[in-house]
């Protein structure tokens, strides 16, 4: 159902949009590379398991989770198709 402005399958177009970002952005954050034997920031051992989980990882557990805290919320909305990004 087409509304105003927006043409038929607007709406699915900017949820597949965001979800296709969300999936860029995740991609990109991934390690990679080879996996680290001694965490970066605080010198711990990486288990071998981790290691072999997600390789290219540089940071252990506790240092990755906390790297994941300060990182913040980002924007989990897609305006692009969105007649109110267009007015601003």
């Amino acid at each position: 159902m087409a509304g105003g402005w927006s043409k038929d399958g607007a709406v699915q177009d900017q949820i597949d949009s965001t979800v296709e970002d969300e999936l860029q952005r995740a991609r990109a954050q991934l390690p990679s590379g080879e996996s680290l034997e001694h965490c970066e920031e605080c010198d711990a051992v990486i288990p071998e398991a981790r290691r072999k989980a997600l390789p290219g990882v540089r940071l252990c557990v506790q240092c990755q989770s906390e790297r994941d805290k300060s990182a913040g919320p980002h924007s989990g909305y897609n305006r692009r198709g969105s007649k109110d990004s267009q007015l601003r």
